[in-house]
């Protein structure tokens, strides 16, 4: 049991999650750096700091999700901060550059396997994580859940003609992110008036091995809003879609 405050972040074992595990602990909380991978996770929260503490939680796996949240509940006692930011773009080798990936995943030929694969991950294992990990969040007081989206999953983005980014829209990973958005919604809507706040962040496009370091911008720079987000006061804003640089993001 801890009176310190307590963020999970899923997938941090690098990338975005690892640096927004970094900023969590710079700002005084204890962080546990979730990783499908426990050696992964380890040698992540090593990197962190000593306010870190690896677990294993694999969000497409129903027994490491329940562990983790028996393991929180038995050694902390409370969940401040749920940051849900495990997500892939491909279970296969990537095709390449972000062009070639948006070509070999439109509507007419992306596999249906591969994508509830993307979607086992993306937005399935959120929603599995947000039910196991709601019992702590309830008994937190001040709690919120920060689910780490894109602007790739803008519906109103991927409706316009005159935006560049729109031909890159696809069933996999875009479309994921736009169901992770309405599962925000939802999640808003059902704890409006317990005093948890949820909302989606776009880190928007960031230096990363998922997108194959074709990102402009660093990974400091795409953790950013969901820090910002997640050191919020209590009573802050619920159920938005934000960007640090562009603010409110539309659906």
């Amino acid at each position: 049991m801890t009176d310190r405050r307590v963020a999970l972040v899923t997938g941090a074992n690098q990338g975005i999650g690892l640096q927004i595990a970094k900023d969590l602990v710079a700002n005084g909380l204890t962080v546990l750096v979730g990783s499908r991978n426990l050696e992964r996770g380890v040698a992540a929260a090593s990197e962190v700091g000593v306010d870190a503490h690896a677990i294993r939680l694999d969000v497409t796996d129903p027994a490491s999700i329940t562990a983790a949240a028996e393991r929180m509940k038995r050694e902390f006692g409370r969940l401040d901060v749920l940051v849900q930011n495990a997500a892939i773009m491909t279970t296969r080798p990537h095709p390449g550059s972000v062009v070639e990936y948006a070509r070999a995943t439109r509507a007419s030929v992306v596999s249906l396997d591969e994508m509830r694969a993307v979607w086992e991950t993306n937005v399935f294992g959120v929603l599995a994580v947000y039910q196991a990990m709601l019992p702590l969040l309830r008994a937190t007081p001040g709690a919120r859940i920060v689910n780490v989206s894109s602007g790739a999953g803008s519906l109103t983005i991927a409706s316009d003609p005159s935006l560049p980014y729109r031909s890159h829209f696809s069933p996999l990973y875009a479309a994921s992110k736009t169901a992770l958005n309405a599962l925000t919604v939802a999640m808003a809507i059902e704890l409006e008036g317990e005093g948890i706040s949820v909302n989606a962040v776009s880190p928007g496009f960031t230096r990363t091995a998922m997108n194959g370091y074709e990102g402009v911008e660093t990974v400091e720079q795409g953790a950013a809003e969901a820090v910002r987000v997640a050191l919020l006061d209590p009573g802050g804003p619920s159920g938005g879609f934000t960007h640090a640089t562009f603010g409110t993001i539309p659906w």
